[in-house]
């Protein structure tokens, strides 16, 4: 009797135990192997620029949010017309014209999900040239924005003017960010590597009113002024960056046009070098009134139209565009930019974006192209006729093709003789549009800034416990309670 008593014991004490190897073993799975897919988050930006606006709309899983390159672009919207800075006088239509990206943006967000959504709109330099006109205007349509964005079932978290100096230092973020620069997971370590400072890429940013530099400079900041920090995966960094507000590149043709007018002595008919023979272009006087870049000097414009008439002379234009930059406030300083603003050395690999990037494109150049054949590919362009380029360009916009010539030789100039690249370092420059599936611009930068995506800490520190290993030891202790009491009573009852 005694001897069956103790092999009962034995047996009960040793299908506890298995159960309790057993549960820890299951315990142990990953959760997110038996649990239900993570969450989906989204957010919005409106990129307000200067001569048109654009709604992104990104999405990230809940459970990665502190990672990097984990948010992907689910939307981009071209709003129609130009930009909110456009409406001073109808401040009402700015509001009016964000709606049918707005309506686009509710479609591929789940409806459960859209009064979570942080939703931003961020203007840039066309409101702030607007507010150097106009700051009731200015107010008026930052005012009518908010109002149609908040009668949409999203988060509204404001409508916004950043500065030359955010719009740089969030695109930083966004390329970094994207090209995985801040910190990558290794397998083989098991943990979170930063790589090293000289691997972090500089952001060129070129739009419709100003134009942007940013990198992370070698020593310490020659200004102040120019000087941004951010802590971000428990690193410090210390950028220069700098916006030159009336050198993004529809204030520079404006500018250009300007010149050349008060050139020729007030003639109806001006010839422009950069335009392809074939090609004019009728201005009005409220064209170039319109804005404080060319609001200064003598008025190129009376009070009847100017025709601008294209020759073709690419040497002519390249000279003529010189013309619109301040070099000699640098006087002989090396470190320095354009306009007398100092500028460390560069350092590293730049990616240029915006029209940066479309200009270059439209040049059909592949990457790493020495500078010699891009000089020589903006040549050839330059002594195109319009008849030429139009039936060579059918699908291209009228409005956009006549200018590629400009374009192309003012950002040689920005990039050569402003932001000092040289012949060896122009290959440093990678001309991108897109990082993965999301647009390069400073828009994600922004949304991962104000939502804390980005934390301060290194990813190692913000992983925890993972709740497996909680739901383990809880689950072994539980069972050894069990299993030490069941012998306990066992025990007695023998």
């Amino acid at each position: 009797m005694l001897a069956r008593k103790k092999s009962f014991i034995s047996a009960t004490v040793g299908a506890l135990v298995a159960l309790s190897i057993i549960a820890l073993v299951l315990s142990l799975v990953r959760v997110e192997d038996v649990t239900l897919p993570p969450t989906v988050k989204y957010g919005m930006v409106f990129d307000a620029g200067s001569s048109h606006t654009s709604l992104f709309v990104y999405e990230w899983d809940s459970d990665k949010e502190n990672n990097t390159g984990v948010v992907s672009q689910t939307l981009s919207c071209d709003v129609q017309g130009q930009g909110i800075s456009s409406y001073a006088n109808n401040p009402p239509e700015a509001g009016n014209s964000l709606r049918e990206c707005l309506d686009k943006a509710l479609q591929v967000v789940p409806a459960e999900k859209q009064r979570d959504v942080p939703a931003y709109l961020g203007a840039t330099a066309g409101m702030r040239l607007l507010r150097e006109q106009n700051s009731s205007a200015t107010e008026q349509v930052l005012a009518e924005v908010a109002k149609t964005m908040q009668e949409y079932p999203v988060a509204f978290k404001g409508a916004r003017i950043l500065t030359g100096e955010e719009e740089g230092a969030y695109g930083w973020i966004t390329i970094n960010y994207l090209l995985d620069s801040f910190t990558k997971y290794s397998p083989k370590a098991h943990t979170w590597l930063r790589p090293e400072a000289a691997n972090i890429f500089g952001a060129l940013d070129l739009g419709g009113a100003s134009t942007q530099i940013t990198f992370m400079p070698e020593g310490s900041m020659l200004s102040q002024n120019e000087a941004s920090e951010f802590t971000l995966y428990g690193y410090r960094y210390n950028i220069y960056t700098h916006s030159y507000l009336c050198y993004g590149q529809n204030e520079m043709l404006k500018r250009l046009a300007k010149e050349l007018i008060e050139e020729s002595s007030s003639s109806p008919r001006v010839q422009h070098p950069c335009y392809p023979r074939g090609y004019s272009e009728r201005l009005s006087p409220s064209w170039l009134r319109g804005s404080p870049c060319t609001a200064g000097g003598r008025p190129a414009l009376g009070r009847s139209s100017v025709t601008l008439e294209g020759s073709g002379n690419a040497s002519a234009c390249l000279a003529a565009l010189r013309k619109l930059f301040n070099f000699s406030a640098c006087g002989q300083s090396r470190d320095c930019g354009l306009d007398g603003v100092q500028q460390p050395p560069l350092r590293g690999r730049f990616v240029a974006f915006s029209a940066f990037y479309y200009n270059f494109k439209f040049l059909n150049l592949t990457e790493g192209q020495p500078l010699a054949v891009v000089r020589e590919a903006i040549e050839g362009l330059c002594t195109r006729s319009w008849e030429d380029l139009s039936s060579s360009y059918p699908k291209e916009n009228p409005k956009r093709l006549p200018k590629y010539c400009a374009n192309a030789n003012y950002i040689l100039t920005l990039l050569l003789d402003a932001y000092k690249f040289n012949e060896s370092s122009w290959n440093n420059i990678i001309f991108q549009g897109k990082a993965g599936s999301a647009d390069v611009g400073w828009t994600l930068g922004y949304m991962l800034n104000l939502t804390n995506m980005v934390p301060a800490e290194p990813p190692a520190s913000l992983k925890g416990h993972r709740p497996s290993l909680w739901a383990a030891a809880i689950t072994f202790i539980i069972l050894t309670l069990i299993l030490g009491l069941a012998a306990l009573l066992l025990l007695l009852w023998l």
